[in-house]
């Protein structure tokens, strides 16, 4: 099975959160409003078995009409190795030099304490659907569902969808799930947040949602009013650098916040997820890419030190 890949922004942050219910129709998403972001800028400156070719592939469907399938597996010809070669405008896949995930290790990182607020979320309740691309599962909100907040910079909350096992990796480390929710503003700039999930308790999140990503296609539903507040960060403590899409065609200059705690997801949950994309996936998750002398900074709040 095949299915349409859509371009995604992404951009990991902090956050101080409110607290909305979820209540399980869709419109246009509203843009964000312009800043510009002096780390960011500052940061920028510096810079998975025989599978046959018909499996684990999805299609990427150009302006021109054309159709181009990416893989998860390398056996296939078309694995993450091979991104870059598949379409000129995926070329940064193979030749980029701020490419994501990455490892997060502890020897690369930059540790700054005291910084409270270098993610503050704003997030309200707000039409969403959701909708398996083929390659992952999707929920959207439509309309204005809030923002995020980085260095005085709002990034609208676009899209969130999850990745299994988790893409990037602590200390080497690979985890069971990671969840991308992903934000843009006005400028076009993407921020996404990361989270990282171990097996245990089910995550309250996915709970919501699970009696419609059982059910979920390739056409989007509807999911009514869904409050964006309902997902668990955690911990404030939290890496940040600039990397990119880590799904074709790899654009680069996301700000990524990646949240320094692991929350918890059931094996049933992340089994739902696989059988909601094509052929029933094992893993959607591109490899970790070199750091290339980038910055990590990690960010610790003042009660934790």
């Amino acid at each position: 099975m095949k299915s349409t890949v859509r371009r995604e922004h992404m951009v990991v942050a902090s956050f101080s959160s409110n607290e909305d219910d979820l209540s399980l129709d869709a419109d246009q998403v509203e843009a964000p409003a312009p800043t510009r972001d002096a780390a960011f800028s500052s940061v920028v400156s510096q810079h998975k078995g025989g599978v046959s070719s018909q499996q684990n592939q999805f299609t990427y469907i150009a302006a021109t009409n054309d159709t181009i399938t990416f893989s998860y597996i390398e056996a296939t010809g078309r694995g993450p190795s091979n991104w870059g070669q598949l379409d000129p405008k995926w070329k940064a896949c193979g030749d980029g030099k701020l490419q994501s995930p990455i490892d997060l290790l502890d020897q690369n990182v930059k540790v700054l304490y005291g910084q409270e607020d270098q993610l503050r979320r704003d997030y309200k309740p707000a039409k969403a659907t959701i909708v398996s691309r083929g390659y992952d599962v999707m929920v959207s909100w439509k309309g204005d569902a809030g923002k995020i907040t980085i260095n005085g910079t709002d990034y609208n909350l676009q899209h969130s969808h999850w990745h299994v096992p988790s893409e990037h990796t602590f200390n080497s480390k690979t985890y069971d799930m990671e969840l991308h929710i992903v934000h843009a503003n006005s400028l076009g700039e993407t921020a996404v947040v990361g989270v990282l999930y171990k097996y245990g308790e089910p995550d309250p999140f996915l709970s919501k949602l699970s009696p419609y990503i059982k059910s979920v296609t390739k056409q989007e539903k509807s999911l009514g009013i869904l409050s964006p507040n309902k997902i668990e960060f955690g911990s404030r403590n939290l890496y940040r650098y600039i990397g990119s899409l880590s799904t074709p065609p790899c654009s680069e200059g996301v700000i990524w916040t990646v949240v320094k705690e692991v929350g918890t997801v059931s094996r049933e949950q992340v089994q739902l997820l696989r059988d909601a994309v094509d052929d029933g996936y094992q893993a959607n998750a591109r490899p970790v890419q070199p750091l290339n002398g980038r910055v990590v900074n990690l960010f610790i709040r003042s009660m934790d030190f």
